[in-house]
């Protein structure tokens, strides 16, 4: 486990800023053309450093406790200096935000990093994200990715420099609606209470009421929108009154599973636990269904989507007690472990093949594995 999580940093860590590298066939990671791995991966890559923080503590190993946090908090550095210092009205194409999902991502990992070691400045830049996906900014002059008129959040806004509004057929993604109850769910676990309800247009900050009901609100319209409640199956997007896309992605199950794990945990409402066992089990048994494992896909980026599941799956089995995923993830863990590259400790994507010594890997597809093992240690 420990070999396969310093695999990945000694092969796809720049040791000098502390971001990860899109691939190892790079030295540095510059910049988004130039090296450095996705803005919104990177923190997926912070949530396996806190994850392993969180392991080595449980483990009672004080040096690696140490290490990891030091670990955490040089990553978060790095990420600060790459991405114009977390000002999310830069939208810049090279270091800067201009997705509105990249911004989102970073939300959810921030309040996580505020709910594990309670920086202050985590919780300010968490809500800072929010403010800027939900309402938009006045800087950039997008209207925000909430749709106020028919429900959900728009992906992107365009073009990127001067955009003009969102209409009505234009995308509501499920990588940018399931996030956004993730990240106002982890906002609600960790904002105080007592707030006072902001009278500004755009607020800065969210009282929890609010933001528990922010989240249910989209989580609502994309039940309604994105997903087959007969089967769990979660729909790539879907254009205004057109038909949702139906094209599989282990990210958005996962992302699914955990805001529907997230609002059982706030409201007690075994529906939404429901949702969360049905998605895992579509998950697990159609789209992993050809070798029992979960599906490796090739396109830009996609290799990340194992290490996302991980987050949330590990949330369905510790925080709700679905104890029957885990012979499934270990599954897919002993498969990918066997076929490393046993030089580097690193794994590739596809778990049934070999990953060939000293080639190049991509950190998205390389970070599966360990992800899991850190949520799933071996006994």
């Amino acid at each position: 486990m420990w070999a396969a999580y310093e695999g990945f940093n000694n092969t796809l860590l720049d040791p000098d800023k502390y971001i990860y590298k899109t691939t190892s066939a790079y030295e540095q990671a510059v910049d988004r053309g130039h090296g450095a791995a996705a803005i919104w991966c990177q923190p997926i890559y912070w949530d396996m450093a806190m994850n392993a923080y969180k392991l080595a503590k449980a483990q009672k190993d004080r040096k690696k406790t140490s290490y990891y946090k030091t670990l955490c908090e040089k990553i978060f550095a790095g990420n600060k200096a790459q991405y114009c210092q977390f000002d999310f009205d830069d939208n810049n194409e090279n270091t800067g935000w201009f997705i509105y999902d990249d911004i989102m991502w970073w939300t959810i990992s921030l309040a996580r990093g505020y709910e594990l070691f309670g920086v202050d400045e985590y919780l300010k830049l968490s809500e800072a994200s929010f403010k800027r996906v939900w309402y938009g900014s006045e800087k950039v002059g997008d209207t925000g990715s909430y749709d106020k008129e028919s429900g959900g959040m728009f992906w992107q806004w365009q073009p990127i420099k001067n955009p003009n509004p969102n209409e009505a057929d234009h995308g509501k993604m499920a990588c940018i609606n399931f996030p956004t109850v993730v990240a106002a769910l982890t906002l609600y676990n960790n904002v105080p209470t007592g707030r006072t309800e902001s009278t500004d247009s755009h607020p800065s900050y969210q009282t929890k009421e609010q933001y528990l009901a922010k989240g249910k609100e989209i989580y609502a319209w994309a039940v309604e929108n994105l997903v087959d409640v007969t089967t769990g199956q979660v729909a790539d997007s879907r254009h205004g009154n057109g038909n949702p896309a139906w094209k599989d992605h282990v990210y958005n199950q996962a992302s699914y599973i955990g805001a529907s794990v997230l609002l059982y945990k706030a409201t007690g409402e075994k529906q939404y636990l429901d949702n969360a066992v049905m998605a895992a089990d579509y998950t697990m048994n159609t789209i992993s269904g050809t070798f029992d494992l979960l599906p490796f896909e090739t396109g830009a980026e996609q290799g990340i989507y194992t290490a996302v599941f991980a987050q949330y799956i590990a949330m369905l089995v510790y925080d709700c007690d679905q104890t029957q995923y885990i012979p499934f993830v270990k599954r897919n863990i002993n498969y990918g472990w066997a076929n490393r590259d046993k030089t580097r400790d690193i794994c590739g994507g596809d778990y049934t093949k070999l990953q060939v010594e000293g080639d190049a890997v991509e950190s998205y597809s390389a970070s599966g594995i360990p992800a899991l093992m850190l949520l799933f240690p071996t006994d």
